[in-house]
């Protein structure tokens, strides 16, 4: 038995441990927060990672704390369709696609940990800074929140330690430092009316001057009967500090969509009704040409951190869980385990990590804002063809890990829902 550290108690160190210990691993925690708090706003998590929940035995508790997503639809800058497609089992998966908070989502994996592991599984306040190895095991420097350190000692260490890694740091001293890509991000929640009944993902606006994505996150949230909204915009930027709670003001944005006009959405008023608004650079974290030194290996974030665009974060996260403890099993040494986990796993998401900061899918708003120059359209058919667009969504979801269900089946996988012929745009 294996006796393993993990660090950071985000979601994918969490989702890990829970994934080791199904097959009968204790790994130790440590955290380098005093208190676990539910902050962040929303994730998007597509259909492979509610499959991961459903494996730990957690779907119904995801369910119950989460949005079915159905819809998904992309306009232009003046608020015209581009072009719509179904979500999750709606398109044929067989799992759905959900909406959630990520702080809510942390929390409920958190008392699950505590729940199957122990309540000294998770060591808070403790922050790893350093590491060093031998044949034997890998030792930690820790500083406390109290102002102490420590040595502990591990078998193995999986680090799962976010954007700002220190293993990464001293795994790779010369690719830990990040490039500001010049677009700077915002990322709020509104509580407001459904929009278009509850279950739809927006993706607004010319990618040239700025950006939204909106999706619910929770339904009578707080038993207040109106849906918890959470949005993301993308503007161009000066640099700020790469923290995902530094707070904004929303004002700043609200011009950025004066062209936007959406019959069943007030955009501008969406953001002016904020609860919370935090901002974040998108930096660019290059591809690592490896994940593994010798008895410690990266995982999440600390492995490769990517755009919050397209929900692969957390996503990807749990599948490097899942195939993680699954070369642990197969090996009997973690450091042969950890090597055939970074043949499996780094390639495929290096390759998804280019094509976020390449926009993904999004892409097909900046094609039709190139193709009009940046002026409505009359017909979409002749501006960005719907084979087209089908293509580059079928490819897409490949990349990901999850192929479209029929992609051939024409209508079935890409339709449009054109705004006036729809029933729910009152909703």
């Amino acid at each position: 038995m294996h006796d393993i550290a993990i660090i950071g108690a985000g979601p994918g160190g969490l989702v890990t441990a829970l994934r080791l210990h199904q097959q009968g691993f204790r790994p130790t925690i440590y955290e380098a927060v005093a208190e676990l708090k539910p902050l962040g706003v929303g994730v998007d998590i597509k259909t492979v990672g509610t499959k991961e929940f459903e494996e730990l035995g957690l779907l119904e508790q995801f369910r119950a704390m989460s949005v079915e997503a159905v819809d998904s639809i992309f306009y232009n800058h003046f608020g015209q369709e581009i072009y719509a497609e179904k979500c999750g089992v709606h398109m044929g998966y067989l799992h759905e696609q959900r909406f959630v908070h990520r702080g809510l989502l942390q929390m409920m994996l958190y008392r699950t940990v505590l729940e199957r592991l122990g309540d000294d599984a998770v060591v808070l306040g403790a922050r790893v800074v350093r590491y060093a190895q031998d044949a034997e095991g890998v030792t930690l420097d820790i500083e406390n929140r109290d102002g102490g350190a420590q040595q502990v000692r591990h078998e193995a260490v999986i680090a799962a330690d976010g954007i700002k890694s220190a293993v990464r740091r001293q795994m790779h001293p010369n690719q830990a430092e990040p490039e500001f890509s010049g677009i700077t991000m915002w990322r709020g929640t509104t509580l407001r009316e459904p929009i278009r009944g509850g279950h739809t993902i927006l993706h607004l606006g010319d990618p040239r001057i700025s950006t939204m994505i909106i999706y619910p996150i929770a339904q009578n949230f707080e038993d207040s009967g109106l849906d918890l909204i959470n949005w993301v915009v993308e503007t161009n930027g000066e640099e700020t500090v790469e923290d995902w709670n530094a707070v904004a003001d929303p004002e700043e944005i609200i011009p950025a969509f004066d062209t936007l006009k959406l019959p069943f959405l007030d955009v501008q008023q969406l953001i002016q009704d904020a609860r919370e608004v935090y901002l974040f650079p998108l930096t660019r974290h290059f591809p690592l040409d490896t994940w593994v030194d010798g008895r410690v290996v990266l995982l999440g974030d600390a492995a490769h951190a990517m755009y919050p665009r397209g929900g692969n974060g957390i996503t990807q996260a749990m599948l490097d869980a899942r195939v993680l403890t699954e070369k642990l099993i197969e090996h009997g040494d973690p450091a042969t385990a950890f090597v055939e986990f970074d043949a499996a796993r780094r390639e495929i998401v290096n390759r998804i990590t280019d094509n976020m900061r390449g926009e993904g899918y999004e892409v097909i708003r900046r094609m039709v804002a190139e193709r009009t120059d940046g002026k409505p359209f009359d017909d979409i058919e002749t501006v960005l063809p719907l084979a087209e667009a089908d293509e580059i969504f079928s490819r897409y979801h490949a990349l990901v890990g999850a192929p479209r269900p029929g992609h051939d089946a024409g209508e079935a996988t890409g339709f449009r829902t054109w705004l006036e012929n729809s029933e729910e745009v009152t909703a």
